[in-house]
């Protein structure tokens, strides 16, 4: 099969983005610990968010995850907190997947976690049970995944939790995001120090949540307008939200530097709003970023750079190679 794509001549348009998912599988978790029954709103539709949906809804013994990264992650520490056994697996690609780190630290709390097949690799044998808590070391230069899942679940441990990040921490503003929306539903959960997180032993409130779109998402149409050769083009990204708690809004400064002018119908902080994209014209002439952060934009940035001619060093993509 064979596809010709052609760039449009001019280029105005309006677009609903999908919703985070990295918000969408957070509140998800958090929704089932405090016993809300109804989903949130706005929910991303991509694999990750529809197969976490599925088995919080249906607790079969045998969780397929597929191909769903975060929802591996995710689970296994949902289910070692949960009453029931299951066991976790997915695509022959994730049974390949490292998973140690996090069933290593869950076992240090306590948890009743036993490797099926391959050791340090799903799938998992999970039974669920009140975990005590307490004071634990995790690398800070692993996904933030890891580091989320543990947390997610503290707010449920008889003693909290206290989480100390060895090393240097990636992602940070990823463990942010998974922080807020924690403590949007009445967990007491924040930075104590440069590398120590708090969590105290205070259950989750159920509430209403409405998921906000996806920056990631918003950073491919950020690359066809600053690659469009229409000096008048506009595109309009709706449900983004300003001052943002996802890594990923950083686009919007990165291409300020190739270009792009980003301008918000509202200001309100946590209400969606919509985003005017327009050139500017005002192109850097070098383009140098540590990706540490917002890892999932370094593709984006490595072909927009290249197709416009601007040479550029990136580093702190480590994680990538996973």
């Amino acid at each position: 099969m064979t596809y010709r794509i052609t760039a449009p001549q001019q280029l105005e348009t309006e677009i609903n983005l999908p919703a985070s998912k990295s918000i969408s599988n957070r509140a998800l978790i958090i929704y089932a610990l405090s016993g809300r029954k109804t989903m949130p709103e706005h929910l991303s539709d991509c694999d990750d968010t529809e197969v976490m949906i599925n088995a919080l809804r249906d607790m079969p013994e045998t969780i397929d995850i597929k191909a769903g990264g975060t929802a591996m992650r995710f689970l296994t520490a949902y289910l070692a907190v949960t009453p029931g056994e299951h066991t976790i697996t997915g695509t022959e690609r994730m049974r390949h997947r490292p998973i140690n780190i996090l069933a290593d630290a869950l076992l240090r709390l306590g948890a009743d976690v036993a490797y099926e097949e391959n050791e340090g690799f799903p799938p998992l044998r999970i039974k669920g049970r009140q975990l005590q808590g307490g004071s634990l070391e995790v690398q800070g230069d692993v996904s933030s995944q890891f580091i989320s899942a543990l947390l997610m679940i503290a707010p449920g441990m008889e003693k909290g939790l206290t989480l100390h990040l060895t090393g240097d921490i990636i992602s940070r503003p990823y463990i942010d995001l998974t922080l807020c929306t924690m403590r949007n539903f009445g967990a007491n959960a924040e930075w104590t120090d440069n590398d120590t997180i708090e969590v105290k032993p205070q259950p989750y409130t159920a509430q209403d949540y409405y998921i906000e779109s996806d920056w990631s998402a918003a950073s491919y149409w950020y690359e066809i307008l600053a690659l469009s050769k229409d000096n008048e083009a506009e595109i309009r990204l709706n449900g983004l939200m300003d001052g943002s708690l996802q890594g990923d809004s950083v686009v919007k400064y990165l291409f300020s530097m190739l270009g792009i002018k980003t301008s918000f119908s509202s200001r309100t902080r946590n209400v969606p709003t919509t985003v005017t994209l327009r050139k500017t014209g005002l192109v850097s002439a070098r383009l140098d970023y540590d990706f540490k952060n917002q890892p999932d934009l370094a593709q984006t940035f490595v072909v927009t750079c290249a197709m416009m001619g601007v040479p550029f060093h990136f580093t702190g993509l480590a994680t990538l190679h996973i």
